[in-house]
């Protein structure tokens, strides 16, 4: 199913629709549906970037192979971007948590690099009570 692309550019409807034997109406169904979304010209001729094909390609994956209908697609969009966002916020975080450990570490004292810092235990000793 994946065709193969040679170059990075843009492609127009038809050489979009030809590459991925679909009918140019099923792509302008996704963009209505908001499934895709190509640049336009001045002119408003649909252009469809690499990164537009890929997204196709995931698309007509779920839709041809796996059966899923628009809203299910769309969801699924939904749900892929939302868990990428949050990949980005985590690794963020991890980098975050990371920078603050080695400034930490760096500063000497043996609990700076601890998250939360250690100190050393009290005992307390009652006289005069059975444990």
């Amino acid at each position: 199913m994946a065709a193969k692309r040679k170059s990075k550019g843009a492609y127009m409807i038809s050489a979009v629709a030809e590459m991925y034997e679909i009918h140019p109406q099923t792509l302008r169904l996704y963009e209505r549906e908001g499934l895709l979304k190509p640049s336009r010209t001045e002119g408003n001729t649909r252009l469809y970037t690499d990164e537009d094909l890929e997204r196709l390609e995931f698309i007509l994956n779920l839709a041809r192979d796996l059966g899923v209908n628009i809203a299910g697609i769309a969801i699924i969009l939904q749900m892929r971007e939302r868990m990428e966002e949050m990949n980005r916020q985590m690794q963020s975080f991890v980098e975050y948590v990371r920078s603050e450990m080695l400034t930490r570490f760096h500063q000497g004292s043996p609990s700076a690099g601890a998250i939360v810092p250690m100190r050393k235990p009290t005992v307390v000793i009652k006289v005069g009570t059975k444990p």
